[in-house]
């Protein structure tokens, strides 16, 4: 389960820009084409925060969809997996959205 480590990751990265400061929640951008499950993640934060400046944080995970543009015909689609076929039958595409994985906000006291 790569999501602890995920976890993991996102908690140190904020305890470190916290400076110190108690972590009161953390809004974090997970991308549908990440290949990060939202749930396993919120399953894995409590375990990542224990004994941190981040235990007892709030969670806040954000989705953004999946977007993508065909490189033969210009058209945009929607995912929900890494790969796709545009309506033209191109599968070459350029993907515009949903590989975010990103803290956006913390809030410390």
């Amino acid at each position: 389960m790569h999501e602890l480590g995920v976890a993991m990751e996102v908690v140190e990265v904020a305890t470190r820009r916290a400076g110190g400061a108690h972590i009161r929640r953390i809004a974090l951008e997970v991308g549908v084409l990440t290949a990060v499950l939202p749930d396993a993640l919120s399953f894995c934060f409590d375990l990542a925060t224990a004994g941190t400046k981040a235990e007892g944080a709030e969670l806040e995970l954000r989705t953004p969809p999946g977007r993508a543009r065909c490189r033969d015909c210009s058209r945009e689609l929607r995912l929900e997996r890494p790969f796709g076929r545009c309506d033209c039958g191109g599968i070459d595409l350029d993907w515009l959205s949903g590989d975010e994985l990103r803290i956006v906000e913390l809030e410390v006291v």
